[in-house]
């Protein structure tokens, strides 16, 4: 190879490694470990999961406050809704499910961890929806699973969480709505994240909740019935399918 050649084969690479480069610092954080972290996602939910994302042009360009709702399918939801996101999201996760030797790991993705008899669930975990709150309050995005279980059967919905609408009308924030499908069944959270599928996620409108007047009660049935009109899935309790089945 002549010293010309070289020169190409150079500047080449240094074109290369400065699109690269740029990629990995365009980022929420403005971090390269987080926008390395991103890239990783994003390779994963395309390649392991065929994610297809309907409606990206209701993603809002400045997003908060915002509250991310998404109904639970399985444990690779939040994984596949941030690969879809162009801004961080700070996830509401069951403190039950956070292994303790990956403390770290949630505290630098900003994890809230919630009692599953908490904000998740029953709307009483104040330390959790407080920091939600306060993060809200601060143009940021919060990211709940409302139905506080994964679905069983799949293309069902569960009763929403009264804490929803708590933390909607608090934050002041808008609610942007997803609805996803097509992720791995798995007896466990952390076994979809093995396995492949042919997952979608689709995109709704960003919703302004009224600051005035609306209840959280009534917030959160109304965003209930949204995920039911629009997916035309039927909510069942689970906690009357056991109390009907007798168990």
């Amino acid at each position: 190879m002549d010293w010309s050649a070289g020169i190409l084969l150079g500047m080449v690479g240094w074109v290369v490694w400065s699109f690269a480069a740029r990629r990995i610092m365009d980022n929420p954080r403005n971090d390269a470990g987080y926008g390395i972290g991103l890239a990783v996602v994003s390779l994963y939910a395309r390649l392991v999961h065929r994610l297809q994302v309907l409606g990206t042009e209701n993603l809002p360009a400045n997003p908060g406050p915002l509250v991310v709702i998404v109904n639970h399918t399985s444990g690779v939801d939040p994984v596949l809704v941030q690969a879809a996101c162009p801004f961080e999201i700070r996830w509401l996760m069951a403190r039950d499910m956070m292994v303790r030797r990956l403390d770290p790991f949630w505290n630098w993705l900003g994890v809230i961890p919630v009692e599953r008899t908490g904000m998740g669930v029953a709307g009483s975990d104040a330390s959790a929806a407080r920091e939600a709150i306060r993060h809200l309050h601060n143009h940021g995005v919060i990211g709940v699973f409302p139905e506080g279980g994964i679905e069983r059967p799949a293309r069902t919905l569960r009763p929403f969480a009264a804490g929803i609408g708590l933390l909607v009308k608090r934050g002041k924030a808008r609610v942007l709505p997803i609805v996803i499908e097509g992720t791995p069944d798995s007896d466990s959270a952390w076994g979809s994240l093995l396995r492949t599928s042919r997952s979608t996620l689709r995109i709704l409108p960003p919703i302004d909740i009224p600051r005035q007047g609306a209840s959280p009660e009534q917030i959160t049935q109304d965003l209930l019935d949204l995920y039911a009109n629009v997916t035309g899935w039927p909510v069942i309790d689970p906690a009357q399918r056991r109390h009907s089945s007798g168990t």
